[in-house]
């Protein structure tokens, strides 16, 4: 019978007193709790080694899974700018998975098992080639999926794979036996067509469709905000559609400047003429709608009782987003039932082949 996953979670200035408590919500370890997913609030950064070898101890589980982040999730419930810790208990048949030790290099990849299906990864945001290693992994794994996401933190950041690790990415490889079912929520909705990029240097656009980009942005935005367009601060992004996605995704980035006298417009990636782009607006109403698209498409794909699940929520999100705690928490909640979840607010979220920005990443086990 697959019964749910264990999992609790609990806030605590003393690491103690909260792993305790946790302890005390998962009751007897069953015998067949083979991986542990471990997530700590950043005030806990600096005791993550110790946290992890008391749950080790406790549980008696070997392999662990996890990260830093300033805010961290459960069931139901965000705990952000606070020190907390959520934790769940796996069962998987040891043959159908092996953990990923840090790898800071594609030449670490290529070291990794050949028979890998779907990458579960924490990853430290200090590493630059982060976007080139989560290529390379969906490349080497048979599903061709990573799924993850950044640490964040205000001091130290750490992920976990059996030890405390930092550098690159690391957590677990699973096999094709595993059934687990894997989705996206972007939370940002376009406010016009795809435009065609025809003048850019480097991260500074200055052409859409072979007009100024900032007439067509300000077109686009509406007279509002094009009058005082640092009120579009926050409010206004831009996306970049993903080639070859079967959903419409795109990366969602900032617009960092523009310049009235030159009709240009700065934003956080780097891009070439010949690419696309589109205007994009963030509010609650689309993000909720988003989320609960996805929510009923991964329902139907998993096809079976949820076992567990992660979470992987941009730390724009959360209450920022959707306008009062833990409802972006309780709308997972209410959606697919009251199961075990855990994970973390992240500086970046993992989907397929990409690294994303204000998206959710749910995977659930069955």
């Amino acid at each position: 019978m697959n019964t749910p996953f264990k999992f609790a979670h609990a806030a605590d200035a003393d690491w103690t007193r909260a792993a305790q408590t946790c302890m005390g919500q998962l009751g007897a370890i069953p015998s067949t709790a083979t991986l542990g997913f471990l997530y700590v609030s950043d005030a806990f950064a600096g005791e993550l080694a110790a946290i992890l070898a008391f749950f080790k101890s406790a549980t008696g589980v070997m392999h662990w899974t996890g990260s830093v982040g300033v805010g961290i999730c459960a069931t139901g419930v965000e705990y952000l700018e606070e020190p907390a810790m959520a934790v769940m208990l796996g069962e998987f048949a040891s043959a159908d998975f092996s953990m990923l030790p840090v790898v800071r290099t594609l030449q670490d990849i290529e070291a990794q098992p050949p028979d890998a299906y779907v990458a579960l990864v924490h990853g430290d945001p200090a590493n630059t080639q982060v976007q080139e290693l989560i290529e390379g992994l969906s490349a080497h794994v048979s599903g061709s999926f990573v799924v993850g996401g950044l640490s964040s933190s205000r001091g130290e950041t750490a992920q976990i794979s059996d030890g405390v690790v930092s550098g690159g990415l690391s957590g677990v490889l699973f096999g094709e036996r595993v059934k687990l079912a894997t989705r996206l929520t972007q939370g940002i909705s376009p406010l016009g067509p795809r435009h065609r990029i025809t003048a850019a240097n480097k991260n500074v656009v200055g052409g859409l469709d072979n007009r100024p980009a900032l007439d067509v942005m300000k077109e686009e935005v509406g007279e509002v905000l094009a009058h005082d367009l640092r009120r579009a601060a926050g409010y206004i992004f831009v996306g970049l559609p993903v080639r070859g996605s079967d959903t419409g995704d795109y990366l969602v980035r900032n617009i960092l400047g523009v310049d009235p006298q030159n009709h240009l417009v700065a934003i956080g990636e780097y891009v070439e003429p010949g690419d696309e782009l589109l205007f994009c607006r963030r509010d609650q109403q689309t993000a909720e709608d988003d989320l609960l698209r996805m929510l009923q498409a991964i329902g139907a794909q998993l096809g079976s009782p949820i076992r567990g699940g992660v979470y992987y929520s941009c730390l724009g999100r959360g209450q920022h987003m959707f306008g009062a705690p833990n409802r972006e928490m309780e709308l997972i909640r209410d959606a697919l039932g009251d199961f075990p979840l855990v994970g973390f607010f992240a500086n970046g979220e993992i989907s397929h082949n990409r690294l994303y920005g204000y998206t959710g990443v749910l995977t659930l086990f069955g």
